[in-house]
């Protein structure tokens, strides 16, 4: 019922409408500060040197995750420090403008987790409630935005490509050839 009301409600879209674009601002200046000056290196070794740990019986919580910082993440630190600001400001220019909002509220609720991953708890858990909701609205969290206009386009798009046959039909009992 909650969800019905997220996803359909004009009302519902107006406090959307006021969530992403604070959602998509704390976003947009955490990228913004990071832009061109960002070096994640300090963070992912603190994050391995000192994970999330069981105080009781001081076990790792999330072993794949370290191991994922420690033999990749770090390894390729030049990378995330590109990514990392591209990706937080992309997510807010998404919500803030409401252009693939859900998509965007995605990226972000994936960017927090791995955040928390971490050992980050911050805002993290604050953002995270917003853009579950963000996301549960889907498609009428950005009625007030870009999504009015885009998501048609992009309907139409992909009802050509399936009529032109470049799009198989996956689901209704068809293979791809």
């Amino acid at each position: 019922m909650v969800i019905k009301w997220l996803s359909e409600n004009k009302y519902a879209a107006g406090l959307m409408l006021v969530l992403r674009v604070y959602l998509g601002w704390q976003w947009l200046s955490a990228g913004w500060h990071k832009l061109g000056g960002f070096d994640a290196s300090g963070f992912l070794k603190g994050a391995i040197t000192n994970p999330v740990v069981d105080k009781s019986t001081n076990e790792l919580i999330y072993p794949t995750f370290t191991a994922f910082l420690e033999h990749f993440a770090l390894p390729n630190a030049k990378i995330f420090n590109v990514m990392i600001p591209i990706g937080e400001c992309l997510v807010g220019l998404g919500l803030i403008v409401g252009a693939l909002t859900a998509t965007a509220a995605f990226f972000g609720l994936l960017m927090n987790f791995m955040f928390m991953f971490s050992g980050t708890v911050s805002t993290n858990p604050w953002l995270i409630l917003i853009g579950v909701i963000v996301f549960a609205a889907g498609a009428n969290a950005g009625k007030f935005g870009l999504d009015y206009w885009v998501l048609p386009y992009l309907r139409k798009l992909v009802q050509r490509f399936r009529r032109d046959g470049n799009t198989p039909e996956i689901g209704r009992g068809q293979f791809p050839r």
